[in-house]
């Protein structure tokens, strides 16, 4: 590979990447997929001896290119605590509704 350590952004270890050829990634990009996403493995495809992208999963990515900001992570772990971490789509969707009727019965009870 033709490109240095210093061309790779602070936060990433160049290190911890495969690096695969554009026509390997092509054709396997699937199992590349499954890799990423399973093992949170990650690949750097090589175009013509330079770097072009960089495949990895979401989860890596968040957890180590876009951490959360302290005040999500200050909410996930209220939510945590209250168990509403585990409310489905339904659920919440349940309580909001509930929220919304009565917060227009409280403006409606005001304006009188």
């Amino acid at each position: 590979m033709t490109w240095s350590r210093t061309c790779s952004p602070s936060r990433i270890d160049i290190e911890n990447f495969h690096v695969v050829s554009a026509l390997t990634a092509r054709t396997q990009l699937g199992q590349i997929l499954k890799r990423a996403t399973q093992n949170n493995e990650r690949f750097v495809v090589d175009r013509r001896g330079e770097p072009s992208v960089i495949i990895m999963s979401i989860k890596d990515y968040v957890d180590s290119i876009a951490p959360a900001p302290k005040w999500l992570e200050d909410i996930q772990a209220a939510s945590k605590r209250r168990g509403t971490d585990r409310l489905s789509m339904r659920q919440i969707d349940v309580e909001v509704a509930r929220a919304r009727r009565t917060s227009q019965k409280k403006t409606k009870t005001l304006a009188r």
